[in-house]
């Protein structure tokens, strides 16, 4: 239980470093002079790496113990954390942010692999589901103490906080069994393709590149349009907004009662897609109190189709689960890196109605690839 108290805080402060920039990039904008796009490549330049590293290791690294991976990867993290509270420079700003993009990945999967490995077959998606739980919380706080944090105390202290968090876990991580492998292999382009070639895999991979696509997108420029509606509105406001993250949390811990209750993977994640969808067009209505309601049927949806998508894939898999894992990383922070800055062209030119649509266009390519996954039996198909 200690073990998976300190991993789960580990995954928290991972995810609070990932996301804590999100809300208060107009601050950002304001205080460094920057024009739109700078100010949301804060994001983009974080996600980027952590759509192709989770590949890349298999082959820059041997095999060693989820410990060793965890341990590096959280000392450095917090050394580069505490240093952007203290950077008074854009360039430096975003060169940090690009560098821990690359030790983020390898945490995470460190995590995913060191769970799915130690949970037997029957657990293993009340295990990931958890574990996703764990994720949302980190996101949820890292954006809601944020911009708490930034209205009152300006936005450099609490990253500060984060930073010394991270080092403190380090240490933390000494408690943890170091004998736990993270299991990095080197894939060969062959295993790669096999797996891509496996249709379940793809379509599940398609969708969620489709569905993270669409959460960085609104979550990224919806700060700048909550500004447009109500320039006086304040950072903390903002991070509230992110409330509706609750949803995702009560959706990972009952993952294992949905499927139930909707008789499969395949279905809930469909079902989840219409919610999410519906979430999405909510926020056609430009009041902050209904856009406020509308993230909470936004996040439901979402993080019913992460939660179990998650597990799924897994579940079907028959071994390499740290390829199958790092390929499912890659595909949905490809979505979030590409979800970052491209709806903003569209947000920019054509407004926020436009934008919307457009993100809607995404989910209903999403909803495409489910519909193929639950056309094959029992989720799993032969190859093409």
């Amino acid at each position: 239980m200690k073990q998976i108290l300190i991993l789960y805080i580990c995954a928290i402060l991972i995810l609070c470093t990932l996301y804590a920039a999100q809300p208060v990039q107009p601050l950002f904008q304001k205080e460094f002079a920057l024009n739109g796009f700078q100010a949301v490549i804060f994001t983009t330049v974080i996600m980027f790496p952590l759509g192709i590293a989770p590949i890349l290791y298999g082959y820059i690294l041997e095999s060693c113990s989820s410990r060793q991976m965890l341990g590096v990867s959280l000392l450095l993290l917090g050394l580069l954390e505490i240093c952007f509270s203290f950077s008074n420079s854009y360039v430096i700003l975003i060169i940090i942010r690009a560098v821990q993009g690359f030790l983020i990945p390898a945490a995470l999967t460190a995590l995913v692999s060191y769970i799915s490995t130690s949970s037997t077959y029957e657990n293993i998606q009340r295990a990931l589901g958890n574990y996703v739980a764990i994720t949302i919380m980190g996101g949820f706080l890292g954006r809601l103490l944020s911009g708490i944090s930034s209205e009152y105390f300006g936005w450099r202290p609490f990253f500060f906080i984060i930073g010394i968090g991270l080092v403190l876990s380090f240490f933390a991580l000494l408690n943890v069994d170091k004998d736990a492998k993270a299991s990095f292999v080197k894939p060969t382009k062959e295993e790669v393709t096999n797996i891509l070639k496996i249709r379940h895999n793809l379509y599940i991979y398609a969708a969620i590149f489709c569905v993270f696509f669409v959460f960085q997108g609104l979550l990224n420029f919806l700060p700048f349009e909550l500004k447009s509606i109500d320039n006086n509105l304040g950072e903390s406001k903002v991070g509230f907004m992110y409330a509706g993250y609750v949803m995702g949390l009560v959706t990972a811990l009952n993952v294992t009662k949905i499927i139930r209750f909707f008789k499969g993977e395949s279905r809930a994640m469909i079902f989840g897609m219409f919610i999410y969808i519906i979430g999405l067009q909510l926020f056609n209505i430009e009041m902050f109190a209904t856009m406020f309601v509308s993230m909470f049927i936004f996040c439901l949806g979402m993080f019913m189709i992460h939660s179990i998508a998650t597990g799924f894939i897994n579940k079907l898999s028959n071994g390499r689960k740290s390829i199958i894992n790092g390929l499912y990383l890659s595909f949905y922070y490809a979505g979030g890196t590409f979800g970052s800055f491209l709806p903003g062209v569209f947000y920019q030119h054509f407004g926020w109605h436009i934008f919307l649509f457009f993100l809607g266009f995404i989910l209903f390519l999403g909803l495409a690839f489910l519909i193929l996954l639950r056309k094959c039996e029992n989720g799993v198909c032969t190859q093409k």
